[in-house]
């Protein structure tokens, strides 16, 4: 593992995505996003993307340029017309417009019309959550992961997050649908480690250890998994007139949508009361007694808020496949790369 600083890798994906058209707002954004999720652990959703996203642009699948905008409000419902901009851009758009209308309704919801891949969606609910509100994030796009029982494609591993304000940290739960997110496997590629049998299975139907050999994600928990997706796709695709699973899987086109949806606190309640009881909450289950081989109980997203304490002090570390991929684009685009640091140890586990 190779690290470096966070501003200095944040301004060298910005200096990539910007090099690869995308324009110097939207290229922000997304660094912003790609390298917050590199200093929680969440690499499958970091700067590794980076490669594929410039790649998307050069295919006319992401509009680098794009603007989003609010096409529709009635009541606490909004709609935005992302015109297929930067992922990352568009969700913040989705958010703050959610977070707006909740300040005036106490509930919010704004869905996304046309996105590109948005990155970890727990960076959109924690913004609703760092403002006070409740905030609920959703993506859908196209088959990734096989529906339960088939040994193919048929959903997509629609993620979900949810963050709760709180007197320390918030309480953030950030999760893909499917037993791992495709950039595990991605990550995998680019350390050369195996996976483990159980995230995804090859071309036969058979698990995957291989990950040069996945055919397709398998969902978490089964019909679990899989009926959550498909709620997902519901929610977020059906719901605003853009299927998405029907379309690809009957030879059209696909697309991507989400939601965010705010929920203003203080119309249930005090906030600095109903953050006490959140605290208290995490506290009594964290005191309960531990199961064998565990030495912490842990609440959702706590190992990333750490995580990224540390990393932010001593280095984000990135594998050398990665590495060697953002080398390559940045050669081909004229982007100096970054000077790496000596890594603190305590920096490199991994999420």
């Amino acid at each position: 593992m190779t690290a470096f600083r966070a501003d200095d890798l944040k301004a060298y994906a910005a200096a990539l995505l910007q090099g690869g058209g995308y324009s110097p707002a939207h290229a922000e954004r997304t660094a912003d996003i790609l390298v917050w999720a590199n200093a929680r652990g969440a690499n499958s959703h970091g700067v590794l993307r980076i490669p594929r996203y410039v790649e998307m642009v050069e295919q006319g699948l992401i509009d680098p340029k794009a603007e989003p905008e609010l096409v529709s409000q009635d009541g606490a419902v909004g709609v935005i017309e992302a015109h297929r901009a930067p992922g990352a851009s568009a969700m913040v758009g989705a958010m703050d417009a959610a977070i707006d209308i909740a300040g005036r309704h106490n509930i919010g919801w704004c869905s996304a019309r046309n996105i590109t891949h948005a990155g970890a969606v727990g960076y959109f609910a924690l913004r609703a959550a760092r403002r006070g509100f409740i905030g609920i994030v959703m993506t859908a796009s196209g088959p990734l992961m096989a529906y339960h029982g088939a040994r193919v494609s048929g959903l997509s591993t629609n993620p979900i997050s949810i963050s709760a304000p709180s007197t320390d940290r918030p309480l953030l739960l950030d999760m893909s649908t499917s037993t791992v997110a495709l950039g595990k496997i991605m990550h995998a590629r680019d350390a050369g480690t195996p996976i483990p049998a159980g995230w995804a299975i090859d071309a036969n139907g058979a698990p995957a250890t291989d990950p040069s050999e996945v055919a397709t994600l398998t969902p978490l928990g089964g019909p679990k998994g899989s009926g959550l997706s498909l709620m997902i796709e519901v929610l977020c695709s059906v719901l605003l007139g853009n299927p998405v699973i029907s379309s690809v899987l009957g030879g059209g086109k696909g697309g991507m949508n989400g939601a965010a949806l705010a929920i203003r606190v203080e119309a249930f309640g005090a906030p600095d009361v109903f953050a006490g009881h959140i605290a208290d909450l995490g506290q009594t289950l964290k005191a309960l007694p531990k199961a064998p081989d565990t030495d912490e109980i842990l609440l959702p997203g706590e190992r990333g808020f750490r995580l990224s304490e540390t990393r932010m002090r001593a280095g984000i570390p990135l594998a050398g496949g990665t590495l060697e991929r953002l080398a390559s684009l940045a050669g081909r685009l004229g982007v100096a790369q970054p000077e790496a640091i000596a890594p603190d140890k305590t920096a490199n586990a991994n999420k």
